[in-house]
């Protein structure tokens, strides 16, 4: 049965406009009211949930500046051209807006005082993950020569490189591209990185979901010829997208362009899915297996499950629709949402399908209020069913019902693993992502003598870490011994909750950030190993992360405990979540000083302790027994008094 989703802000009032979300709310009761794509019913009349209070406001007399910014772009192009042309060591904040379809964002380093020492990161497109030896070496060389020396492993499974000069944008970009890889829709307001399960096993089920990742990423690619302009000068790049060729035999394009009357394609030449002003908000999508919930699939605008028959064919995929991490303090309009199943759709019809959820996106989003322009609010305030509706409204078919599958389970895919071919796997874990060489700690030294030495391919986790596949075993002992030669520890010598963490970034480059966390996190893992030790928990793994900000980069509000930056050294406290990463978490705590982690935690702990089921989670527990219980457990608790 589907999952029974829970979120604290069924009531809250949202601000939708008339004009441009394109959706009007009808006095007629809910079954009178059909839907139809904004290009057929000129009405656009639908009716409104019944779980949320829709606070309508007047039409804006003018479109946002940033929807003006995208039509004025030419499709991407200006001011960005212009912007990159001048002697300024930075771009204006326009040119910015446009920089980051092409991948890259504009940085500060926040720490060093004196006038503003623009730098640019810069993330890869990486469908599944996947990065062939040639382009590791690639970006290793790229960072040291141009960057500031590390590489760090995104929770989309995509490197980004950090440090590089306006001067030099050009020539990483295109020996990117000119590579067979690509930076394009890696940021911005368009299809993010398709996500998928790292685990490189070589079953069909396995197999389709790399595949079905590639075909995503190139059905909702941006079509504007910028980036080769830009970039390349107007010429093609030396090697197409690897994942392009791979799936050649989908007729991707073919299902892109094709036109089913019912609104989904836009009389638009150069972009015909996104138009000139794209899509109202970053969209994500995410493919895995049944049981599989390696991913955070339920944090995704789309997730898509496959499902196989009996004969071990490929049927089609379960369709969950509407998750959602980004929110901002104060500001109760915005929330964390896990997505809702939508249902099942063969694999004849998954593209078309997928198009029209875009198009319902691209329509009836909210590009008013850009806080609430990602499409879980649109899920949210219509509700499921009446989301399917819109969406079978541009399908023109029925979405079929939610297949039953296996439960989810969550595995980091980390060690060593047999891939099904006669050739193994290995996880190396990776602490939030940063790959450097740091004294003895030497990780980019080792990956490259790693991928130098056995010209090796890899998958970047959802946690930031690793995956080295099609190993042969007799090369297992060598691999090893160089990880050892490097500093590196055998993963059974990693504490659990360090692999179960992530954190994002944050200062001092993060314009966004109000705190640390990546810098932070290891020392929390560390005190909260000495708690658990201290309170006699010397085995319990507790899945934990951390942002110094409320945008959620970290997927926080999915962890059994978060902790999210809300000033220079304080953070929100948030529990509750599933250690399968099938719920949010609920905040509990505003304002924890970051110096009293143990005197915060050691209360809720020892109610753990003494009030858990048996084998339950952390997390679980926190859910079940609500804030107010713990509260009040809080209240008359005397610190050292209880122990397991």
């Amino acid at each position: 049965p589907p999952l029974e989703q829970r979120h604290r802000h069924t009531t809250t009032a949202m601000k939708f406009s008339l004009a441009t979300v394109g959706l009007a709310i009808a006095a007629a009761a809910p079954s009178a009211v059909a839907f139809a794509p904004a290009s057929i019913n000129p009405h656009n009349a639908v009716s409104s949930s019944t779980r949320l209070n829709v606070q309508m406001e007047a039409p804006k007399k003018s479109l946002p500046k940033i929807e003006k910014l995208k039509i004025a772009s030419d499709y991407l192009r200006e001011p960005l051209n212009e912007q990159l042309a001048t002697e300024e060591i930075g771009i204006s904040k326009d040119a910015y807006q446009i920089l980051k379809y092409h991948g890259s964002y504009q940085q500060n380093n926040r720490e060093t005082k004196g006038p503003k020492d623009w730098q640019f990161m810069l993330r890869l497109k990486q469908p599944a993950g996947e990065l062939s030896p040639d382009l590791y070496r690639l970006l290793d060389d790229l960072s040291a020569k141009h960057g500031q020396g590390d590489l760090r492993a995104t929770t989309r499974q995509c490197f980004q490189m950090h440090g590089i000069l306006k001067g030099n944008l050009k020539t990483v970009i295109s020996s990117i591209m000119n590579i067979g890889s690509s930076t394009v829709g890696a940021c911005g307001d368009v299809s993010r990185n398709v996500m998928s399960t790292p685990a490189s096993f070589t079953s069909p089920d396995y197999q389709y979901v790399r595949e079905y990742s590639k075909v995503f990423a190139q059905l909702f690619r941006p079509m504007s010829p910028a980036f080769s302009e830009i970039w390349l000068d107007g010429e093609k790049a030396a090697s197409v997208e690897t994942w392009a060729k791979e799936v050649e035999s989908y007729n991707v394009d073919e299902a892109m362009l094709h036109d089913n009357g019912r609104g989904i394609i836009l009389s638009d030449s150069t972009e015909p899915i996104y138009g000139t002003q794209y899509l109202p908000r970053k969209f994500k999508i995410g493919v895995t297996v049944p049981g599989d919930n390696s991913l955070d699939i339920y944090t995704n605008d789309i997730g898509c499950v496959v499902i196989m028959n009996d004969a071990g064919e490929l049927e089609g995929f379960n369709v969950m629709v509407g998750g959602g991490m980004g929110r901002s303090h104060n500001k109760e309009s915005t929330f964390a949402r896990a997505a809702d199943h939508m249902g099942f759709v063969h694999k004849d019809d998954i593209m078309e399908v997928l198009k029209s959820i875009v198009a319902a996106q691209r329509d009836h989003g909210n590009r008013d209020v850009r806080a609430n322009a990602r499409m879980k609010y649109l899920v949210h305030t219509l509700g499921i069913e009446k989301f399917t509706k819109l969406v079978e409204s541009y399908y023109g078919k029925e979405i079929q019902p939610w297949r039953p599958m296996a439960e989810w389970k969550y595995n980091d895919w980390m060690g060593w693993w047999d891939q099904g071919d006669g050739k193994l796997f290995y996880g190396q874990h990776i602490d939030n992502g940063r790959v450097k060489d740091e004294g003895s700690f030497r990780l980019k030294s080792a990956l490259r003598v790693i991928v130098d030495k056995y010209n090796i391919h890899s998958i970047l986790s959802p946690t930031q870490s690793i995956i080295f596949r099609d190993i042969d075993p007799k090369d297992k002992d060598g691999i090893e011994a160089i990880l050892r030669e490097h500093g590196i520890a055998p993963i059974e010598e990693v504490d659990p909750n360090a692999r179960l963490a992530m954190a994002c970034p944050a200062l001092p480059l993060c314009g966004l950030a109000q705190g640390e966390a990546e810098r932070l996190m290891p020392s929390y893992i560390e005190r909260m190993r000495a708690l658990l030790d201290q309170m006699n928990l010397p085995g319990e793994e507790i899945l934990m992360r951390m942002t110094g900000c409320p945008n959620g980069c970290a997927r926080p509000y999915m962890a059994e405990l978060a902790f999210v930056g809300d000033g220079a050294k304080t953070y929100q406290l948030w529990l509750g979540g599933s250690p399968v990463l099938t719920r949010t978490a609920y905040p509990f705590m505003a304002k924890m000083d970051r110096d009293k982690l143990e005197e915060t935690m050691e209360p809720i702990l020892a109610m753990f302790i003494q009030q858990r089921s048996e084998f339950e989670a952390f997390g679980d527990f926190c859910h079940r027994v609500g804030a107010e219980a713990i509260e009040k457990y809080m209240a008359s608790y005397v610190l050292g008094s209880v122990t397991a």
